[in-house]
């Protein structure tokens, strides 16, 4: 099977230009908006990112209205998207842009790479999609597809094996339309030759299929085994006075910037005695926990987390609080407009609000 016709990339665009889905950011070459929704659905479904771009399109339209942004805000509208690093770069990256190189985006892959939070894949997507370079994109979608269809053996977790991949890419791209080609086998992987049941029986490109033929949809592609997840226990200590609480701004864990409660975390469950020892120097306070612990997975991590919640009895002890565990005190009107990360978003939604 050669590569060098086009046969495969005219199958592709074809197949793509009947079912592509209509989604605002595949209607412009405006480069600010597509880097917007290439940052966004990093790690994230396309019906989960799609209202996040457009909130973002709407209360910041230019990447100068995003650079100008106060950074609490800008967290703010990101909340519960997870991966919050993603929300800390592409702010950075806004401002760079705007101040740095007034306003516009490199124009190639080269230079696109080298701002924070854009990565080969989103490089090569924007750099295809806004200025029509062919440089094709690889995540695990196109991995998948590409080693089914040419019978690549070889371990996509391997990273000096992804210029295997980028060299078969490279010589089927559509040149005329890199940004189509990019966006068709992105949306091929996701929607046809997906992970543990690929849509064979209606596949364009199944006579051809490398897999299909030998019957090793199952074996490809090859993956090596990851990394071990590792268990943390969180259990937030939620101080309450007359509807007030305390909260902290985290500063060191990918969840910065983000606010949440005092808490206790550890490899294992905190027990009833752990959390006693720490409100004892505060006197006689009354609490209960208030829901069940519940499991919040990250990338490798999984997380159970808790909540207990501690009446205080008096604005005295709540400020004493405060002030020993470095915390700040917020009406529960203020916590709705402060950044939280998804799982404290989710509790106070089920146990307050």
């Amino acid at each position: 099977m050669s590569r060098h016709d086009h046969h495969f990339s005219k199958t592709l665009i074809d197949w793509y230009s009947i079912v592509k889905r209509e989604l605002p950011w595949r209607e412009t070459r405006d480069p600010y908006k597509i880097w917007l929704s290439e940052i966004i659905l990093q790690q994230t479904r396309i019906d989960q990112g799609l209202p996040y771009y457009n909130r973002f399109v709407e209360h910041y339209p230019t990447i100068h209205d995003l650079a100008s942004a106060p950074d609490q805000s800008v967290m703010k509208l990101w909340e519960g998207l997870g991966y919050y690093s993603r929300a800390r770069n592409l702010h950075a990256t806004a401002k760079y842009v705007s101040e740095v190189l007034s306003g516009e985006f490199p124009k190639n892959y080269d230079g696109l790479v080298k701002l924070k939070g854009v990565g080969p894949y989103t490089a090569a997507a924007i750099a295809s999609i806004a200025f029509n370079e062919p440089a094709p994109v690889v995540d695990g979608n196109v991995f998948r597809f590409i080693a089914r269809y040419f019978g690549v053996e070889k371990d996509i977790a391997d990273h000096k094996n992804r210029r295997h991949f980028l060299e078969i890419l490279e010589e089927v791209i559509d040149h005329d339309q890199p940004g189509t080609f990019n966006q068709a086998v992105m949306e091929y992987g996701a929607t046809v030759c997906k992970p543990s049941a690929p849509l064979c029986s209606g596949c364009v490109f199944r006579t051809e299929c490398f897999a299909f033929i030998h019957k090793k949809q199952s074996d490809l592609p090859i993956k090596s085994k990851k990394v071990k997840t590792r268990e943390v226990f969180i259990h937030y200590l939620v101080f309450e006075y007359k509807g007030q609480t305390l909260m902290r701004v985290r500063t060191d864990s990918i969840w910065t910037g983000l606010f949440e409660f005092h808490n206790i975390t550890a490899p294992q469950a905190v027990s009833e005695t752990e959390i006693a020892n720490l409100i004892s120097p505060f006197g006689d306070l009354h609490y209960q926990q208030v829901q069940p612990t519940v499991k919040h997975l990250l990338t490798h991590r999984k997380l159970w987390v808790s909540f207990t919640h501690i009446d205080v009895p008096n604005q005295a002890t709540l400020d004493r609080i405060a002030k020993d565990l470095s915390l700040k005190t917020f009406s529960w009107e203020e916590v709705l407009t402060l950044p939280r990360p998804k799982v404290i978003v989710n509790h106070l939604q089920e146990a307050v609000f």
